[in-house]
């Protein structure tokens, strides 16, 4: 599955969500807040996590939004 838009903080520390799911995983240097990307990967709504929001995405592959 692919993911595009920006990238925002999550109510927790080290939380960073993409239109509803919380990405986990993928280059911490492409994957910050404010960041415009596109992302691969996978959705794993069981996976366990201590954000508290969005669904989980295990990211494969994340690179920054061509302009």
């Amino acid at each position: 599955m692919t993911l595009h838009g920006t990238v925002e903080a999550g109510v927790e520390a080290g939380c960073l969500l993409l239109n509803g799911y919380l990405l986990l995983g993928g280059d911490h240097d492409v994957v910050v807040a404010g960041a415009e990307v596109v992302v691969e990967g996978t959705p794993a709504p069981g996976t366990m996590t201590t954000c508290q929001q969005g669904i989980p995405f295990h990211v494969t592959k994340a690179e920054r939004a061509r302009p």
